[in-house]
C-alpha cells in the first residue's frame, strides 16, 4: 500500500468523528466534489457513501463502501475509481502521548486498468493527493475539537 501520515492535534475520537460523518467527505477527500447520499448506518461495515468525483461540469458518480471499521482506530474503504477500477483505502488512528492522533492513510488499487500502473508511478499521484487530504482532515478535526471545547465553557 502507498502510505502517508500526519499527526493531528486532536484526540482520536474527534478525528474518527470526522470520518464517521460521511457528509464531510467532499470537504477533505481530494477529488470528491459532491456527496449525493450517505447510508444511514455509516460507517458500519457494508455501508456506502454515494459521491461524485471530478470538477464541474465533468463529474462522475461513484460509491465508497466500508469494508472494516473499529471506532476511534480504523476505517477501511473500497473506493470505486469509475472505469479505472477499485482502490482499498485504510485510515488508521494512533493516539499520541500529547493527546493528538497520528493518522496513517494507505491506498492501493485492487482491480481494473489502474492496477496495471506500476506502484512507483501510482505513488507519484497518490502520495501528494493523500497528504493534502490528511491536511484537510486535520483542519476539520481541529476545528471540531475547538467547537466542542467552546460548548463546554
Amino acid at each position: 500500500m502507498i502510505g502517508v501520515s500526519r499527526v493531528v492535534p486532536a484526540p482520536p475520537h474527534e478525528v474518527f468523528g470526522v470520518l464517521a460523518d460521511g457528509w464531510s467527505y467532499a470537504g477533505w477527500v481530494v477529488g470528491n466534489a459532491h456527496i449525493r447520499t450517505v447510508d444511514g448506518d455509516w460507517p458500519s461495515v457494508g455501508s456506502r457513501i454515494h459521491h461524485s468525483a471530478g470538477m464541474w461540469p465533468v463529474q462522475v458518480p461513484d460509491v465508497s463502501t466500508v469494508v472494516a471499521m473499529r471506532p476511534d482506530e480504523l476505517l477501511e474503504l473500497e473506493a470505486r475509481l469509475w472505469v479505472l477500477g477499485r482502490a482499498r483505502v485504510r485510515l488508521t488512528l494512533q493516539p499520541q502521548l500529547d493527546g493528538g492522533t497520528e493518522v496513517i492513510m494507505e491506498e492501493r488499487v485492487v482491480s481494473g486498468p489502474a492496477s496495471l500502473v506500476p506502484v512507483a508511478v501510482q505513488a507519484l499521484v497518490v502520495k501528494p493527493r493523500n497528504a493534502e487530504a490528511l491536511g484537510r482532515l486535520c483542519d476539520i478535526a481541529v476545528a471540531r475539537t475547538a467547537l466542542a471545547g467552546a460548548r463546554h465553557l
